[in-house]
């Protein structure tokens, strides 16, 4: 799994992409605090090469809490910049730093 930042220099936003390597996989998505948790918000697109890839445009200067949904599965990334308690989950969140 990776995440690519790519700040912009005329605006406050970041290009964050998600790719997650799942040749198994029917289905990814990211939810977060950026979506609302929601879902359907972001499906990943399946690549030829069996992974899972998009992109979101976030705002700069703030922390946001996301998983990876993977055929219903939720798993964190590892590669995450840090990692937050979630009563509600019952488990860690990954953290995205911008």
């Amino acid at each position: 799994m990776a995440i690519k930042k790519q700040f912009l220099k005329s605006k406050p936003v970041c290009k964050v992409t998600f790719t997650v390597p799942a040749e198994e996989a029917k289905s990814v998505a990211v939810v977060g605090s950026f979506n609302e948790w929601n879902v359907e918000a972001m499906p990943l697109k399946k690549l030829k090469n069996g992974s899972f890839k998009g992109t979101v445009d976030l705002e700069s200067g703030n922390s946001y809490e996301f998983k990876y949904l993977v055929d219903g599965e939720y798993v964190n990334e590892e590669a995450a910049d840090s990692f937050a308690w979630s009563d509600f989950a019952g488990a860690d969140n990954s953290v995205l730093s911008l």
